[in-house]
C-alpha cells in the first residue's frame, strides 16, 4: 500500500505543482486503486506514473471546490473510451450527482462501464467489503467538505504452511485448520488447529482529509493513524488567512498530528504563494511540532509504513 501524490496545490495549479489528487495504490492488497479527489489535469499526472486509469475501482471526493473536482469528467471519459467494463464508485458530497450527469449530457459522454454515484449526506461507514472499512466525518470548511479514514481489516487466520508442511498435514485439511478447531486426521492424528496459524497482522491505517480548518473531526478520523495527509495552505504566519478561508497551517496541521498519535504525517495542499523551493521552509515549520512530517510534491510516493 502506498500513496502517490499526482498534485499537491490550493486553489490553482502552478509550473511546480497541479491541483489536488491523490492515489492510494492498492494493487498488492486488491489489484485496484483508488483516487482522492481529481483537480484538473490528473488524467495527465496519471500517465507520469506507473498506475493504470484501468484500475481505477473508487474515486472519493472530499468537497466540490474546482480544484478538487475540474478533473473528473476528463478522468470517467477517458476510462470510458478505454472500453474497460469494471464498474466504478463515485463517493462524495451531494451534487456530485448532478455534476456527473451535467457533464456526460452536455458533452454527449457516454460511459461504457456501470458508475455508481453515492452521495453523502451523513456521516459515517461509506464503504466496507471484507479487507476494507471507509468512514466519512464532515470538516470545517467554507462548504460541505468531508475527510476518509480508511481502515484495513486485520489479516487473521494466517496457516504457517511450513509447519504444516512439516508435521505431514494434508493439504485436504487446511481449510479445516483455518477454522481453529481441534480436527481428527485420517491417519487418527488429533491436531490443535490453532497450533498452525500465524499471528494476526494488523491492518493499516490512512487518513486523508479535505480542506479544514483545525477541529474535531480531523483528530477523531486520524486518531492512531499509520499515516494522516493534512492540507497545510499556508505558513504559520498566515494562520488569520488561513482560517478565515477555511484552511489550516503547516504548525496546525501538526498539532493536529501530535493530538491524533499518528506515525506519519504528510502535508498537501500548498498555496500558490510558496514557489517549491519554500517547502523547506514549511516542511521545518510543522517538523518543530511533530517530527515525523514529510511535504508532498507531485509524482512523490510514500509507502504506508
Amino acid at each position: 500500500m502506498e500513496l502517490v501524490f499526482l498534485g499537491t496545490s490550493a486553489g490553482k495549479p502552478t509550473s511546480d505543482r497541479n491541483v489536488t489528487s491523490i492515489v492510494l495504490n492498492l494493487m498488492p492488497e486488491r489489484k485496484t486503486i483508488w483516487l482522492f479527489d481529481c483537480g484538473e489535469a490528473t488524467q495527465h499526472q496519471l500517465m507520469k506514473t506507473d498506475l493504470r486509469l484501468a484500475k481505477l475501482e473508487i474515486i472519493f471526493i472530499t468537497h466540490l471546490h474546482g480544484d478538487h473536482l475540474f478533473g473528473l469528467p476528463g478522468i470517467l471519459t477517458s476510462r470510458s473510451l478505454m472500453m474497460n467494463m469494471s464498474p466504478v464508485k463515485l463517493i462524495g458530497p451531494k451534487g456530485i450527482k448532478r455534476f456527473v450527469e451535467t457533464v456526460t449530457e452536455v458533452s454527449d459522454s457516454i460511459l461504457s462501464y456501470p458508475l455508481e454515484i453515492i452521495e453523502l449526506e451523513d456521516e459515517g461507514v461509506v464503504f466496507e467489503d471484507a479487507t476494507f472499512k471507509v468512514v466519512a466525518r464532515k470538516l470545517e470548511h467554507r462548504i460541505v467538505c468531508y475527510g476518509y479514514r480508511i481502515m484495513q481489516k486485520d489479516e487473521t487466520m494466517r496457516l504457517n504452511i511450513p509447519k504444516l508442511q512439516a508435521d505431514n498435514i494434508p493439504v485436504a485439511y487446511y481449510p479445516l485448520v483455518k477454522n481453529g478447531d481441534v480436527i481428527e486426521l485420517a491417519d487418527k492424528r488429533l491436531i490443535n488447529a490453532k497450533d498452525y496459524l500465524e499471528p494476526p497482522i494488523k491492518g493499516k491505517i490512512v487518513t486523508i482529509l479535505g480542506d479544514t480548518l483545525p477541529c474535531d473531526a480531523t483528530i477523531a478520523l486520524a486518531r492512531d493513524a499509520d499515516v494522516l495527509v493534512h492540507e497545510a495552505t499556508q505558513g504559520a504566519d498566515l494562520v488569520e488567512k488561513a482560517n478565515m478561508r477555511g484552511h489550516s497551517t503547516t504548525v496546525q496541521a501538526a498539532e493536529i498530528a501530535q493530538k491524533s498519535q499518528v506515525n506519519h504525517l504528510i502535508l498537501t495542499h500548498i498555496s500558490p504563494r510558496y514557489p517549491l523551493w519554500q517547502s523547506r521552509k514549511l516542511l521545518k515549520e510543522a517538523q518543530a511540532v511533530f517530527a515525523h512530517t514529510d511535504i508532498a510534491k507531485d509524482l512523490a510516493i510514500f509507502p504506508v509504513n
